[in-house]
């Protein structure tokens, strides 16, 4: 185990330091995603609203994704306490790296999985309940309950997923009594990629259970969306805030416009997030105007699946589509202020209507116009009707899809594609950290 302090912090609000909160969070810097940025934002405006933080890692992650650029990002002067972590992902490694990289990063494809993949998956669903940092929680316990005893933490904060990591904040409000916020940046039970896992009838029930038995300790609830709100209520009268993702105000970016129709995402395209009905449209398109087979290119940044690059030949658009790759943050963003339009892709399942994606909040600070499609009911839909920053279809609206591409475009060539977005400050980081303060004032009253 380790501590560390960043030195030279400089504070120039009068704000008065509360008490410390401990915040434990398996994802931060050097790991790249979008798990890292949530609490990474917080922890860099805590002290203006009165929050003394102090972040507990593990010590040797297995990070699926790394970013070194997200180092620069943590606040001097923060206090960051690391124990080490005994994962599964080393040994599964020798027989199925990349594999094993995409189930660590929850991403899990039905398709094509060999008899190890499948036995892997198993394993991982009914050994390490409720997730594969299971072996954080014993040690944690032990030497935070040391830890809190001998500095001044009221108040313990966990994250997940790893939903592993409530059940460390859970076992040292039983030991300690002190107060806990558990922040769920995705559902448990319900999230998309749970019933991939071949759970046994017994595991899935000790998952639930342990869901349950989470929701109703805590003190207080958090979770990024109002369907897991209303989802998380049926099962608890614990308090429950909604306190969505946000998005950083960059006065360093400028933007410089793509020269082509690009049409770009960002994040991961694997597994059932496979959009062939935009495939279609666009091959469609590509053939009636020559224009615009001229002009588009489709900009698909992040990890990229073979069953995405087979669609996009299949539909003809090998030459309109670059594969980006997986790109640092801060390039994440430029490529999103030079876009013409930006995509959002999720899933069409019910599964997935309670996920609102972290990038939708950085598309907003871009003003760039939006498509998303996904499942009917989605929390996505509200926040871009609300903001009228672009367009929400449902996987069946093909024809509406079609025009709305159009529309883009011929706005495109004239040079009058832009959004007038409103009421999306209240997505910044600095707003949404306000928020998480004063309800950790509340909670430790």
């Amino acid at each position: 185990m380790s501590f560390y302090n960043n030195e030279n912090t400089t504070n120039n609000h009068k704000t008065p330091v509360s008490a410390g909160v401990l915040i434990i969070t398996y994802y931060w810097p050097p790991a790249g995603g979008p798990g890292v940025q949530r609490w990474l934002k917080f922890v860099k405006y805590f002290k203006e609203f009165g929050i003394e933080p102090t972040v507990y890692i593990p010590e040797n992650p297995h990070y699926p994704l790394l970013d070194e650029s997200l180092l620069n990002e943590v606040p001097k002067g923060i206090t960051i306490i690391k124990h080490p972590i005994k994962e599964p992902y080393g040994f599964a490694n020798l027989f199925l790296k990349k594999k094993t990289k995409q189930v660590s990063s929850g991403i899990i494809t039905n398709k094509k999985q060999s008899i190890l993949e499948k036995m892997m998956l198993w394993v991982r669903g009914n050994f390490f309940i409720p997730d594969a940092r299971i072996g954080w929680v014993k040690p944690s316990v032990a030497f935070l309950e040391k830890y809190l005893s001998e500095n001044n933490i009221e108040t313990i904060i966990t994250t997940g997923p790893p939903h592993s990591l409530h059940l460390i904040g859970m076992q040292l409000k039983e030991k300690t009594g002190v107060k806990w916020l558990a922040d769920f940046r995705d559902p448990w039970t319900t999230i998309h990629y749970h019933k991939s896992l071949r759970l046994s009838k017994s595991s899935e029930k000790k998952h639930q259970d342990l869901e349950t038995e989470v929701l109703n300790t805590a003190d207080c609830i958090v979770v990024t969306s109002p369907n897991t709100k209303k989802e998380f209520k049926q099962l608890t009268k614990t308090p429950i805030e909604v306190i969505t993702n946000g998005f950083e105000i960059l006065e360093k970016v400028v933007r410089v416009p793509d020269t082509d129709f690009t049409l770009v995402h960002i994040g991961s395209l694997l597994s059932k997030r496979n959009p062939e009905v935009l495939w279609e449209i666009l091959s469609e398109l590509v053939s009636e105007n020559n224009d615009f087979a001229k002009d588009l290119k489709i900009k698909l940044v992040g990890i990229v699946g073979e069953d995405i690059k087979k669609s996009v030949e299949e539909y003809g658009l090998t030459d309109n589509c670059e594969v980006v790759g997986y790109v640092s943050h801060q390039e994440a963003i430029q490529l999103q202020h030079n876009a013409q339009v930006l995509l959002l892709i999720e899933m069409d399942t019910p599964e997935t209507k309670a996920i609102i994606p972290g990038k939708i909040f950085e598309y907003l600070a871009a003003t760039r116009s939006i498509i998303a499609l996904g499942p009917k009911g989605s929390d996505v839909a509200s926040i871009i009707n609300e903001t009228q920053s672009g367009s929400y279809f449902l996987y069946t609206e093909k024809e509406k899809l079609k025009s709305k591409i159009l529309l883009n475009y011929n706005d495109f060539k004239v040079g009058k594609l832009q959004i007038n977005s409103k009421n999306i400050s209240k997505y910044s980081r600095r707003e949404l950290t306000k928020k998480m303060s004063e309800l950790l004032v509340k909670i430790s009253l």
